[in-house]
């Protein structure tokens, strides 16, 4: 490889590992971010075999953050004729990626919140029905209440926020 070639390859490695710096500050993962940054730079879609060669990551772990990739929208199983094995592209748009992370994220914390507030709710509604409650109790009771309609009402924020992203809305108002 000649010196300029070596440069190249230093200057694409550079761009992966701030891509998964990136996705570390991100919330993500760094070996995702690592894979997807070696996905990207590498310009055409990659088979599980060639990631493993490339980043010195397990065949079974490569599959595991591929599938993760999937899950937030990152990557995809694409086609291309006479390749037996499957190919694997991400979103070139850092925009579209960010979102997409970012979005994912923030759906799973509003789901598992959802679960919390309807066993809380639950909980709470129990204890209210319950016989002989002393005034210190009942107000501890509608305390609680209270924290858990405010808690509510935050992820219900989180939730319009994200919708905001996800529908390209928030380009409306910070262009890319």
């Amino acid at each position: 490889m000649s010196n300029k070639q070596e440069e190249i390859k230093e200057i694409e490695t550079d761009f992966v590992d701030k891509i998964a710096d990136n996705m570390h500050a991100f919330g993500v993962q760094g070996s995702l971010g690592y894979v997807l940054g070696t996905i990207y730079m590498n310009r055409e879609p990659m088979t599980l075999d060639e990631l493993a060669e490339a980043t010195g990551m397990s065949k079974t772990r490569m599959s595991q953050i591929v599938r993760e990739m999937m899950d937030m929208n990152i990557a995809e199983r694409v086609f291309k004729k006479d390749v037996r094995k499957d190919l694997y592209q991400v979103e070139n748009d850092y925009y579209d990626t960010f979102i997409s992370i970012f979005t994912s994220t923030w759906r799973k914390a509003i789901d598992r919140n959802r679960h919390f507030e309807e066993r809380t709710q639950k909980k709470i509604m129990q204890l209210r029905e319950a016989s002989e409650l002393t005034p210190e109790s009942e107000k501890a009771i509608n305390e609680l209440l209270e924290e858990l309609h405010e808690w509510t009402a935050y992820y219900d924020w989180i939730h319009r926020v994200n919708d905001f992203f996800e529908s390209g809305e928030i380009f409306k108002h910070v262009p890319k």
